[in-house]
């Protein structure tokens, strides 16, 4: 094999390894140069009727020199004999030849010409142009041989990036689907993993976008009547989110009572947009869909989704893939919703059971304890002897201050002052405090971040409520129903997490055995609330456990400063 024989193949190799059209034209003018030696190098591409060029591709003149040229050639003279007589031509000297039509004001001279014809799939589709030989008079046979083994290989390599090209479409369809389903797959992932409305609404405003490339993405959300705008995804204007507007007159109002997608491109649509939706908000558009969210008949609210990012409207193909995706996001704003909503029933029935705990204890203490009072009064008033009235009083007083010490425990209890004046750290210890007062042998082990000086900012208001119910609740199921003797009570704060561990050696119970009192269920309503999962092992005569991990959310601001010796308690 001869060293231009190789040279085409090395070269030609190459080619067919391009899989796009541009690629492939730039790399056989590259080709073509280098194998003939070559000073300028062109490829015509034909148009549909295959009488004159579309394109002219060149390679060896500078950009200043072919704006001094003018417009490119579209098939006459030498070249145009390519076109009507598609086999090579070679031609020692190009403005002797019959056809030339000489060349334009500040065209480059050019005297030796060699033009061979690319053919795909047995049809014409341009002509390769060298012209000047360099280090010779005129192109000799061996160029135009290795330059017609070059089109033939760049015939082949046009096929094949055509070809591709098909398959190629085909490809970014099937890659829009995957998307789809893969959107649809992370809202569904939301569904078991996140129940927060708003992180699911923000998932599907983003989700959305990127699916069908769009400029803005805004989801309403029906409130009252009304339509909040919830949240979004692109260029919204500062303050959009958040705000309401009235559903009547909008385009989504059409949207949820035809229960179909609305475009924006719909004159009226436009006008309800302008008018009464978030178009008289500052936010324009050109075009968009508006897709209702629904599940299970019910209406949520609706996708609004602005102008596609390569310009146009959106296509049939978008409505379907955003209509599909809607229907999935649908689903996780009522799982949302509905999670949100049962919540708040939690604490409500939370609430409601703590205030039968304090009604309760008011009843069966502080109402009797009155009661015994005043029997103890009217028994000494009635007796008319004034030493049987004094002890009565005497009697009474001591009654009082007992029952004014019991009422004042459970004030504190109901909300201990020191956990909002000092921290959830000295409230804690100072609840083991009274507890070991009234008898239980309590060891403690308290260390949080903000009372160590490790954050500068205490933990939420309610996990700090709920640790200190957990372990109250812990250590009075201890004494009134374990009989306990002693206890243990670990409270610490690692890696973002609180951690709460109450032990105590009292008689235990069966767990999984049904109770009258609300204590364990409420500790585990308030775990549950707070992102955690109570824990309690216990047996008959065999102490309990009581164990949970949460997560350490802080407040928004820092809390009031205080001495440092009172945050130690």
């Amino acid at each position: 094999m001869d060293q231009a024989t190789e040279g085409v193949l090395k070269v030609a190799r190459s080619v067919l390894e391009q899989l796009d059209i541009e690629l492939v034209l730039k790399r056989v003018l590259d080709a073509a140069r280098d194998l003939t030696g070559a000073r300028y190098a062109a490829l015509g591409v034909l148009d549909e009727t295959r009488d004159e060029l579309s394109r002219f591709l060149t390679l060896g003149i500078d950009e200043h020199t072919r704006r001094l040229i003018g417009p490119l050639p579209t098939g006459r003279g030498v070249l145009g004999e390519l076109i009507r007589t598609p086999t090579p031509l070679r031609i020692a000297d190009v403005g002797s030849h019959p056809y030339s039509y000489g060349f334009p004001v500040g065209h480059p001279p050019m005297g030796s010409f060699l033009g061979v014809p690319i053919m795909v799939d047995g049809q014409p589709y341009g002509n390769l142009y060298l012209t000047e030989k360099e280090g010779a008079a005129e192109f000799s046979e061996e160029d135009e041989q290795a330059a017609v083994l070059l089109a033939d290989f760049a015939g082949l390599a046009i096929d094949h990036a055509r070809r591709f090209s098909g398959s190629e479409a085909k490809r970014v369809q099937l890659q829009q689907t995957v998307r789809a389903l893969d959107a649809t797959i992370q809202i569904a992932r939301a569904l078991g993993g996140e129940t927060d409305l708003q992180a699911i609404l923000e998932l599907v405003a983003k989700r959305g976008r990127a699916l069908v490339s769009a400029r803005v993405v805004v989801i309403e959300l029906l409130r009252d009547g009304d339509l909040e705008l919830a949240a979004g995804a692109g260029e919204l204007p500062d303050g959009l989110l958040g705000q309401h507007v009235e559903l009547a007159n909008t385009v989504a109002s059409a949207a949820l009572r035809a229960g179909q997608t609305q475009r924006l491109t719909d004159e009226l649509n436009r006008a309800r947009f302008q008018q009464h939706g978030i178009g008289h908000l500052g936010l324009s558009a050109e075009n968009g869909l508006v897709v209702p969210l629904v599940f299970r008949e019910r209406s949520y609210g609706v996708l609004v989704v602005l102008d596609h990012l390569d310009g146009g409207d959106f296509s049939t193909d978008h409505q379907r893939l955003l209509e599909s995706f809607a229907a999935s996001a649908a689903t996780a704003v009522a799982t949302a919703q509905s999670a949100a909503d049962e919540r708040t029933q939690q604490r409500v029935a939370a609430a409601e059971a703590e205030r039968g705990r304090w009604a309760r204890e008011l009843h069966d203490e502080t109402l009797q304890a009155l009661g015994n009072l005043r029997l103890m009064l009217a028994g000494g008033r009635r007796s008319g002897d004034p030493a049987a009235l004094a002890d009565a009083v005497d009697r009474a007083m001591g009654q009082l201050e007992g029952d004014i010490a019991a009422l004042r425990g459970l004030i504190t209890e109901l909300r201990p002052a020191a956990l909002d004046q000092l921290g959830l750290e000295p409230a804690l210890l100072a609840l083991i405090e009274r507890v070991r007062g009234g008898g239980l042998d309590v060891d403690a082990h308290v260390e949080l971040a903000y009372e160590h000086d490790q954050a500068a900012e205490r933990l939420g208001a309610e996990l700090e409520t709920g640790v200190y119910r957990i372990v109250q609740e812990s250590l009075t199921n201890a004494v009134k129903h374990g009989n306990a003797g002693r206890a243990s009570v670990e409270v610490l704060e690692r890696e973002q997490r609180v951690t709460v561990t109450v032990r105590d050696d009292g008689t235990g119970f069966d767990p999984a055995a049904s109770t009258a009192g609300f204590g364990l269920t409420g500790m585990r309503e308030r775990a549950k609330l707070l992102g955690g999962e109570l824990s309690v092992r216990s047996a008959p005569n065999d102490g309990t456990m009581v164990s949970v991990s949460l997560p350490a959310t802080r407040r928004q601001q820092p809390a009031i400063p205080v001495a440092p010796e009172s945050r130690t308690g």
